[in-house]
């Protein structure tokens, strides 16, 4: 699996050419944030209406499939729920993540966009977060190629976690 990084910048999101973009969320992450407020923003205000009319909230487990298009580049919106910030742990990231991978798996996605549960709200570390990203993704070799929605210090924190992986597997090959 490639790994590449995008910050949370729409004009940068617009310019990939992924079918998908997977946003986990919390049910009490008000007002959205990072990725999801930007795309939220872009599109009007529709994943804001959703939450208020109760058609989702966030809660563990939850995964909505929204179209993108065309105010997006991609075609699926896909947003997952977190739960409580509160119950926020590595479990939940490692289940919430594999949710993630599963679900685009289903989808038959190869080549997604994804914000690591979390992140945003600065839950876990970048560290952290890649090396279980890269554990669960294990699991997950349907994926060709992910692009992770981070700002440009995280990336350069997550970046090495990437590189000693790509050697790890290169050594296993060999």
């Amino acid at each position: 699996m490639d790994v590449h990084f995008v910050p949370a910048d729409l004009r940068r999101l617009d310019a990939l050419r992924s079918e998908a973009l997977s946003i986990p969320f919390f049910e009490d992450e008000r007002p959205l944030s990072g990725a999801l407020g930007l795309v939220d923003w872009r599109l009007s205000g529709f994943v804001s209406r959703l939450i208020l009319r109760g058609r989702i909230s966030g809660r563990a487990g939850e995964s909505v499939l929204v179209p993108a298009r065309p105010r997006l580049s991609f075609e699926k919106l896909f947003l997952f729920g977190l739960g409580p910030r509160s119950r926020f742990d590595e479990r939940v990231l490692r289940d919430a993540t594999s949710k993630m991978l599963t679900t685009l798996t289903q989808a038959r996605v190869r080549a997604s966009v994804l914000v690591l549960p979390g992140r945003v709200l600065g839950l876990i570390g970048p560290v952290r977060a890649m090396e279980v990203f890269l554990e669960v993704a294990a699991e997950h070799p349907e994926h060709d190629d992910v692009t992770l929605v981070e700002e440009s210090d995280a990336q350069r924190a997550m970046e090495p976690v990437v590189e000693r992986e790509r050697r790890r597997a290169r050594a296993y090959v060999a």
